[in-house]
């Protein structure tokens, strides 16, 4: 829902006159990410859930940024993640004020099951599509409408059946 308001918001200011036209050049550098709060009711069992995943890049060339990204989940009485990893993002239209971008990445998570010693690891590997508007020379609203991922989780290893995810997301 957060990715459909930000495209809309996107969308609304591209059609704004008064904008001012800007974009990328080698040696910017950006700073990104998201905010998630949930909860979730079945009958009498509650569940809420956090997660904030802050991004930052650089530009290489006009065109090409490469960046990190480090996040952290909790789901109250269930589990803590921690997320760590890189992306590369190729931009097709740099020097305009919307900017449509790919992006590919890696990641790696751990997460630690609670009230047990439980862990488990998942590597994964994605591909997307997004756009940044510039609202300003110094102040883009980014969004993210699809992508491809995978990823592969131990479950915890020691023998344990790996859970392979495939995941085709269009927003």
């Amino acid at each position: 829902m957060k990715k459909v308001i930000l495209a809309a918001i996107a969308v609304l200011g591209f059609a704004s006159a008064n904008a001012q036209t800007t974009g990328f050049a080698k040696g910017d550098a950006f700073i990104s990410g998201a905010l998630t709060v949930g909860s979730e009711k079945t009958g009498d069992d509650k569940t809420s859930a956090f997660e904030i995943e802050p991004r930052v890049g650089y530009f290489v060339t006009e065109k090409i940024a490469i960046g990190g990204k480090l996040g952290y989940r909790t789901v109250k009485d269930a589990t803590d993640a921690l997320t760590v990893g890189a992306f590369g993002r190729y931009y097709f239209t740099p020097a305009s004020q919307f900017s449509v971008f790919g992006q590919a990445g890696l990641d790696f998570t751990n997460t630690k099951f609670k009230h047990t010693d439980a862990k488990a690891n998942e590597f994964g590997a994605n591909i997307g599509l997004g756009l940044s508007y510039f609202l300003s020379n110094h102040f883009a609203i980014e969004a993210t409408w699809a992508g491809l991922g995978y990823s592969v989780n131990n479950n915890g290893g020691h023998g344990a059946d790996k859970t392979n995810t495939f995941v085709w997301e269009l927003i």
